[in-house]
């Protein structure tokens, strides 16, 4: 009976602790929810996101006293006493962590303290706090020590091994193996200062890398997002010179299907591949996956460029459409370099047409000294040739069918008085490029673009 009554006042003082925390989130949704009212208008199929918007004001505190109180009114409300008594063991120490965090007195001996006792208040959570004492550590210089507390823990068992204890104990020892590569640098830097033997041939530090190659290894066998992990292993790699094996695991990285997508693995390739001299057909390959995932990347620029000195036709429509991509984001919406990327890729299609016009022409006209009595049939059958050509190839085509499923929307992203106005005063020469181009992209429609042009004089 006292129990019960004890845990419904526990609940009680919980409920109004996540409430308030919960009154804060609505007031932020709330804000979300006015600003998305008053954008309903727009007829653009973007995302709305509201520039202006307050930032969140839970703090990272908050939100960990959040979760930790709603993880101990989960574990009354099942009767699940022993979590319960771990999660509020933990809860006051996790505000004397953030009280010497902020304390501008506090000392290392006190973190020590407070972190050892949160380890041994409950089992369930050892690993992290080791993990969170070691980062610790390491932000205030002591590296031996964070890598003397990974390893200790690394060791660590407790009952039978379930999954997320084994995954928590292979972040471990990707941590462990990254402070490896970060005394690797340290010594690395302090022995490159020296005038003594080559760094590569000392022994020591090639113990360092050992340690850290083979964990790290080991580690990116278990799918998931190793970035910074990954870096720091070719990064040692490239030193020792093992080109094949750091081509190896950056194309692991990419393009083994067990791993999640994730874009920074084909930036990380691409960018080796071009430090290695690699061809450009191969670079291309790797951008041409990466445009599918990320269209907006900065790379796309390279893409295009790329495309651009290709002498097929295809890959300069395709660098259209690449181009075009790039501008349905509002990121890219006032950026000269990707307008003029647009404007010399519709520059080269005129030319290409003219060019493949030319010769029709010529062919036919060659033929004209020596039947110069049919000359008026072969006039006809020229006029024909070209008529018929010009209605497969013509580059408004090419332009009007990239640009057919824009005609609602980009106008209003790109082409109204407001951006007339702010391209003027802020890059003229961006409005010099643009302006011309709204004839092209938008033939039939009148746009304030380019009324504010001719009102304004420009």
């Amino acid at each position: 009976m006292y129990l019960s009554l004890t845990a419904g006042l526990i609940m009680d003082d919980l409920d109004r602790e996540l409430l308030a925390v919960k009154d804060l989130e609505d007031d932020n949704d709330s804000f979300d929810d006015n600003s998305s009212k008053a954008s309903t208008k727009s007829k653009l199929p973007l995302v709305n996101l509201d520039m202006h918007a307050e930032p969140p004001r839970e703090t990272g505190f908050h939100r960990s006293t959040r979760v930790c109180l709603e993880h101990i009114r989960d574990a009354l409300l099942h009767h699940r006493w022993q979590e319960a008594a771990e999660y509020m063991a933990c809860y006051p120490q996790i505000i004397s962590a953030e009280i010497l965090h902020h304390h501008p007195k506090s000392k290392l001996e006190d973190y020590n303290n407070i972190y050892e006792r949160m380890k041994h208040s409950g089992v369930r959570h050892y690993l992290m706090i080791c993990l969170e004492h070691s980062f610790h550590l390491l932000l205030n210089g002591h590296i031996e020590e964070a890598k003397r507390q990974l390893s200790v823990s690394e060791s660590w068992r407790y009952g039978k091994e379930s999954a997320a204890q084994f995954q928590r104990t292979k972040l471990i020892q990707a941590y462990r193996s990254l402070l490896d590569y970060i005394i690797w640098c340290d010594k690395k830097f302090t022995h490159s200062s020296t005038e003594h033997s080559d760094f590569a041939d000392n022994q020591d530090i090639r113990n360092y890398f050992r340690t850290a190659s083979v964990n790290l290894k080991e580690i990116l066998k278990n799918p998931g997002v190793w970035d910074p992990f990954i870096l720091s292993y070719v990064e040692m790699l490239e030193f020792y010179e093992d080109q094949e094996e750091a081509l190896k695991v950056l194309n692991d990285y990419a393009y083994d299907n067990s791993f999640p997508p994730n874009p920074n693995a084909h930036v990380y390739l691409y960018q080796y591949l071009k430090r290695c001299d690699t061809a450009e057909k191969k670079l291309m390959k790797v951008l041409k996956v990466l445009h599918v995932l990320v269209p907006s990347h900065e790379l796309m620029l390279e893409y295009i460029s790329f495309l651009l000195q290709s002498e097929k036709s295809s890959d300069l429509q395709k660098a259209l459409g690449v181009v075009l991509e790039m501008l349905d984001f509002a990121c890219w919406r006032s950026n000269l370099d990707v307008w003029k990327r647009l404007e010399a890729i519709i520059q080269k299609l005129q030319l290409e047409y003219v060019e493949d016009v030319c010769k029709i022409v010529g062919s036919v006209c060659k033929r004209l000294p020596f039947f110069f009595i049919c000359h008026i049939f072969l006039l006809k059958q020229m006029f024909q040739y070209i008529f018929v050509y010009s209605n497969r190839k013509d580059w408004k085509d090419v332009v009007f069918t990239k640009m057919a499923e824009r005609q609602g929307w980009w106008p209003a992203l790109h082409f109204t008085n407001f951006h007339a106005s702010k391209d003027s005063e802020e890059n003229p020469e961006l409005m010099q490029v643009k302006a011309p181009l709204t004839k092209t992209l938008c033939p039939d429609l009148m746009l304030k673009y380019t009324d504010w042009q001719a009102i304004n004089g420009k």
